[in-house]
């Protein structure tokens, strides 16, 4: 192979790689990796586990590239995401929708063998993102909080290969990672409104950009998610860092989000409830492992 051949095949691997948004597959892969760990049953035996998290990622990174497929246009619209292999001409939309399929179908069917209610969660979850959500980003706001449902699901994926069945604590674990999404989402829609209203996707900042409808959403969706991790401490799967911490980490999120009555939802106010939401998020699935690991 020559130099040429061997830099435009690295160049397309990594093409194929920006498909799955890999940062965004990760975060979703580390929710799904806690709910495993956090599970009423022993942690599965490393072959299992990794295989899952293959299985996992790869059908969170054939939905996101099956999202570029369906969204290709729109993207070209948008200036944080005009340079994205599709919209940039560098992959044909064919090999976007058959690479997405690939990972799809393959990581279910892993899941399928390793537990079929953990392979039904990833079929509803790719299934509900791709179809559903995706298409509903350009008719309505309110495709922010369908979108937190598969968004939610990844957890449950994990907890279902550790323990076979869907529990209590799986149902209070997916309501937290269901009411984390929307104030997230709101403040990136803010950081990106203009790109947003050029692509015609009628978010919710779009829609309302100065009347205070957003910081006041964005707070009453913080508000309802601060007491959720609680609910894991009297049914075990949390324990007494969670008790402490998550607490803390929750009213910082909203005293972030609550500055927007003074501020308005400005560029600044809605970078720093996007931070706001990624550390709350990551500290608070930290805080879950380690209760489990305290526990175990």
């Amino acid at each position: 192979m020559t130099v040429a051949e061997l830099t435009a095949t690295r160049s397309r691997a990594a093409d194929l790689l920006d498909l799955t948004k890999p940062r965004l597959s990760l975060l979703v892969l580390l929710s799904a990796a806690v709910g495993m760990a956090i599970a009423p049953a022993a942690m599965p035996s490393w072959p299992r586990a990794v295989a899952a998290l293959l299985a996992i990622g790869a059908v969170v990174g054939g939905a996101n590239a099956l999202n570029c497929y369906r969204e290709r246009e729109t993207d070209k619209a948008m200036r944080r995401t005009r340079t994205r292999p599709l919209p940039a001409g560098r992959l044909e939309p064919a090999t976007a929708l058959v690479f997405g399929l690939a990972l799809v179908i393959a990581g279910t069917a892993v899941l399928f063998v390793l537990q079929p209610l953990a392979g039904v969660l990833a079929v509803i979850a790719a299934a509900s993102y791709v179809l559903v959500y995706t298409p509903m980003k350009r008719v309505s706001s309110l495709c922010t909080i369908v979108g937190a449902v598969p968004g939610a699901l990844p957890p449950l994926i994990g907890w279902t290969v550790a323990s076979g069945q869907l529990d209590a604590g799986a149902w209070v674990f997916f309501a937290w990672m269901f009411l984390w999404q929307p104030p997230h989402f709101l403040a990136l829609a803010t950081l990106y409104r203009e790109d947003y209203e050029a692509a015609g996707m009628p978010m919710l900042p779009v829609r309302h950009p100065a009347d205070g409808t957003v910081e006041r959403q964005t707070a009453y969706w913080i508000a309802l998610l601060l007491p959720v991790p609680l609910l894991l401490v009297p049914l075990s799967r949390a324990g007494a860092v969670t008790a402490v911490v998550t607490p803390l980490l929750g009213l910082a999120f909203l005293w972030t989000a609550l500055r927007g009555r003074a501020t308005g939802a400005t560029t600044e106010w809605a970078r720093g409830v996007f931070v706001a939401s990624i550390l709350y998020l990551g500290l608070s699935l930290l805080a879950f492992v380690l209760d489990a690991g305290s526990s175990g």
